[in-house]
């Protein structure tokens, strides 16, 4: 039996065993099955591995996508960029080809850990049908683990943006200095804050929606409540809405290309 799975702390809830569990089950897919480790210090990577010698593949969320890396024998390109890691393919070799592999993420293990980022992908696969000519600068809300796969994706779509949060680092905005110019500058707007995720569902990010017009495109990247406040505002001024399931559906799949993919990596 091939296991996958999602390692994270905590692991209250998850979409990605619901949606691998189903997935299997209306493929028809016998020999697999996806299961939530829930692990609080990354360390103890090595003993799950272990303990789990079946493991093909595993997703990885909070706290774990950037202290993950340095366990990781080989990362993608896109992943390095972003300083994130949300899927790693486990694949076995002899301790004598690893040695000759490049990194060595886990000493003594017979196994290779790939590292990519598939928010990346499923982010600007959502994102790109929606982009209009005037979608060229935008405003990232929140600057963590999920803003860096935003960052990346813009980037690599060459479109500015800049990040704005509560305390001050680097050239952010804040959410406080928010005038409606920026908001009027800016025709995209993303979300990466968990404002509004449910049951909190009354709670938005500080910006002034007011200045918000029928050009201006607002993606959120929480999924549950499929509208957020945040979302509603916007869709109230005559903003394209779109919240983060379609992006989640697309990284899980996106996930499962790559744990069966026979492509070898330096």
């Amino acid at each position: 039996m091939k296991q996958y799975g999602l390692i994270g702390f905590p692991l209250s809830h998850s979409f990605s065993k619901k949606y691998f569990t189903k997935k299997f089950e209306d493929e028809n897919i016998t020999d697999c099955v996806y299961d939530l480790y829930t692990l609080e210090h990354i360390k103890d990577l090595q003993d799950l591995l272990d303990a789990n010698p079946n493991l093909c593949g595993l997703n990885v969320t909070v706290p774990h996508k950037k202290n993950v890396l340095k366990y990781l024998d080989w990362i993608e390109h896109d992943a390095r960029n972003a300083g994130a890691v949300n899927c790693i393919r486990i694949t076995k070799e002899s301790p004598v080809l690893a040695a000759f592999s490049g990194e060595v993420g886990v000493e003594g293990h017979d196994f290779r850990l790939e590292g990519f980022n598939t928010d990346l992908y499923g982010f600007e696969m959502s994102l790109r049908p929606l982009l209009k000519e005037h979608h060229t600068e935008a405003l990232v809300l929140g600057d963590g683990g999920a803003a860096q796969a935003v960052k990346c994706v813009l980037e690599n779509l060459d479109i500015s943006y800049r990040v704005v949060t509560r305390n001050p680092h680097k050239d952010n905005l804040l959410f406080k200095d928010l005038k409606p110019r920026h908001i009027a500058a800016h025709k995209l707007i993303i979300n990466t804050t968990p404002l509004g995720t449910a049951p909190d569902v009354d709670a938005c990010p500080p910006i002034p929606y007011q200045a918000i017009t029928d050009e201006h495109l607002l993606y959120d990247l929480i999924y549950n409540p499929p509208e957020t406040m945040f979302l509603r505002k916007g869709a109230e001024r005559g903003a394209t809405p779109k919240n983060g399931y379609e992006m989640l559906i697309l990284q899980a799949e996106k996930s499962w290309e790559i744990w069966n993919s026979k492509e070898k990596h330096p």
